[in-house]
């Protein structure tokens, strides 16, 4: 379970501050597309999931570095690796990178796990077996 997975991004003015910098919180937008886009890749695809399954995916946890800003225009590319598979959830382990040619930085790196819940209780529900053969197999 650690096949590395990435998405590739670039900034927008709507991802920026004043100063052109990428605002801290939208890493976690640029996260959220990437496992999403992850997920997707795998054949799991979340509303689906909700329909048949009556299951959701909800962020539980976040632990972000921030190493180097990135700026408006700047190409990312995102990483996406499972870290860790539970019965009812799932810690990935990410990274974005600016890439300008050959050259890459590492611009944020984290830890971030998400939970299988119930769509209309909330409470915790088991990843269905079909979507955890899928996450292992990749």
């Amino acid at each position: 379970m650690n096949k590395e997975f990435c998405w590739n991004v670039r900034v927008y003015y709507e991802d920026t501050d004043t100063g052109g910098v990428v605002f801290y919180a939208n890493y976690l937008k640029f996260f959220e597309r990437a496992r999403t886009e992850w997920l997707r890749a795998h054949g799991i695809g979340q509303q689906l999931l909700a329909e048949t399954h009556r299951a959701m995916f909800v962020v539980r946890s976040t632990s972000v570095d921030y190493h180097a800003p990135a700026k408006l225009d700047d190409e990312l590319k995102l990483t996406v690796v499972v870290q860790k598979l539970g019965r009812a959830s799932v810690e990935f382990f990410q990274e974005a990178w600016r890439v300008r040619g050959a050259e890459k930085t590492l611009l944020t790196s984290g830890s971030i796990r998400v939970g299988c819940v119930h769509t209309e209780t909330f409470r915790p529900h088991p990843i269905p077996d079909e979507v955890l053969d899928r996450i292992r197999a990749a």
